[in-house]
């Protein structure tokens, strides 16, 4: 099976409350592999672009307002089916819809602040990845654990 990577996002609600570890280790226990991270404030700019879906909705500018607020942590992760293993991992974008185990149904408690942000699609992952980092910033390695996590 061949890896897919995605973006995940801690947003300002889960860096403000230090959950940027949790968020790591959910994502490591699940066996996804880690190949980009990095500290970083959204600008208006780079919202715009990674929001520009959601331009003339009634929620657009407090999405934006929300995701310049504080930092965020971005993070490419990889492995098979890496898009939907960090959907199910997260959760329901509505924590009050999101199963216990889940990172919003256990960690968040509004869908305005509700921690984490991933891509919805192998394509949309692949442009959101592009947003985020350059090329460079991505490291491929070698993890000994991948004939058991990762298929090989």
């Amino acid at each position: 099976m061949t890896a897919e990577r995605t973006l995940v996002l801690v947003k300002p609600d889960g860096v403000q409350r230090g959950l940027i570890g949790e968020v790591v280790a959910r994502l490591e226990r699940r066996g996804l592999h880690l190949v980009g991270l990095k500290l970083m404030v959204i600008d208006e700019d780079l919202a715009a672009r990674h929001y520009a879906e959601h331009v003339g909705k009634p929620f657009y500018p407090g999405l934006v307002r929300f995701i310049t607020s504080a930092p965020v942590v971005a993070m490419v992760w990889e492995g098979p089916d890496a898009v939907a293993l960090v959907r199910s991992t997260m959760g329901a974008t509505n924590p009050a819809a999101s199963a216990p185990g889940t990172i919003r149904g256990d960690l968040a408690v509004s869908i305005g602040t509700n921690i984490v942000h991933g891509s919805d699609s192998p394509a949309r992952a692949e442009v959101e990845i592009g947003l985020f980092f350059h090329t460079k910033e991505l490291v491929s390695w070698g993890s000994a654990v991948a004939e058991w996590t990762l298929g090989g």
